[in-house]
């Protein structure tokens, strides 16, 4: 006679193995340290989290290349001389950016590699997607505003081309990286569970998981709900609990802050909304208001 057979209601959970299950690891790690930006928040959070999971980390540096300067290169062998000698120029500075991450990454003793590009901003961002896409997780700074570089433009380009997790260090960050405390922004769409997926290394190892919803009861079935997420997850050995929030669309990234403040959390999971409108990249209104205010590293999955 077979006993709960998947019947609704009717499941026995059995207590995970231990001593057989392995947690879920990020072994191959891709860092972007900014060369016309502070880079100390993505060197600190990249090494420390590298050394965390005994993982392999690649650090891309990009030195960029007028794009006035690309469209002169029809000019003759002269004009292309001239080009070619800014793009090695580009270079260096990616170099120098690479030698200060260098130096944190051989005395942590961490197993490294160090990758300077010289390139226009269109070349530099589809070299960068295709990197990111053999790594398991990225790590880029949040985008600033108020300055004007291609900087701010790298992580949203990583985040719509790689495939994968890109973990958001905002810039005011600033010591080594601990994800003790996780927060899920959970709203039952394939983006928030893609980003849960991702984000499985960081939840087998937090002490707490809150699972956050906001409006949860206008918009997500009973399949896809928090609840349902919870015991998802609970098959894991996770143990978590629900944070229900009412928000207007306006008051939805600021009511998450606010929440990750009151609650001490190291670390968002959520989806990162947008799509292409005629080759330009727009991010969703959330996701954009979480790059440009956020207060605490963020993974995001698109």
């Amino acid at each position: 006679m077979q006993l709960n057979a998947g019947l609704p209601g009717s499941e026995r959970l059995r207590p995970p193995d231990d001593g057989h299950r392995r947690r879920p690891m990020y072994k191959d790690i891709l860092v972007h340290i900014p060369t016309e930006r502070p880079m100390r928040p993505v060197i600190d959070g990249s090494i420390s989290l590298a050394a965390q999971f005994n993982a392999h980390l690649d650090a891309v540096a990009v030195g960029y290349v007028a794009t006035s300067a690309a469209y002169v290169m029809e000019g003759g062998a002269a004009v292309a001389a001239v080009f070619e000698l800014e793009r090695e120029r580009a270079a260096e500075r990616a170099e120098a950016a690479l030698s200060v991450f260098e130096i944190e990454a051989a005395n942590a003793g961490i197993s490294y590699a160090c990758r300077p590009l010289g390139a226009i901003p269109v070349d530099a961002a589809g070299s960068l997607g295709e990197m990111a896409r053999l790594h398991d997780l990225s790590v880029v700074l949040q985008p600033d505003p108020a300055q004007g570089s291609f900087d701010n433009d790298v992580p949203g380009e990583i985040l719509f081309q790689s495939g994968g997790p890109v973990l958001f260090l905002p810039y005011t960050f600033h010591g080594a990286f601990k994800a003790d405390r996780v927060g899920i922004c959970w709203d039952g769409s394939r983006v928030a569970a893609r980003a849960v997926h991702d984000a499985a290394p960081f939840l087998a190892r937090a002490d707490e998981i809150v699972i956050i919803t906001i409006n949860e009861s206008n918009a997500v079935s009973d399949e896809a709900s928090a609840n349902s997420l919870a015991r998802h997850l609970g098959r894991r050995g996770l143990s978590t609990r629900t944070v229900a929030l009412s928000a207007t669309r306006a008051d939805i990234q600021p009511t998450i802050l606010s929440l990750a403040a009151d609650e001490g959390l190291d670390l968002l999971v959520m989806g990162g909304y947008g799509h292409s409108r005629l080759q330009e990249r727009v991010l969703g209104g959330v996701t954009r208001a979480m790059l440009e205010a956020m207060t605490v590293p963020t993974l995001m999955s698109h």
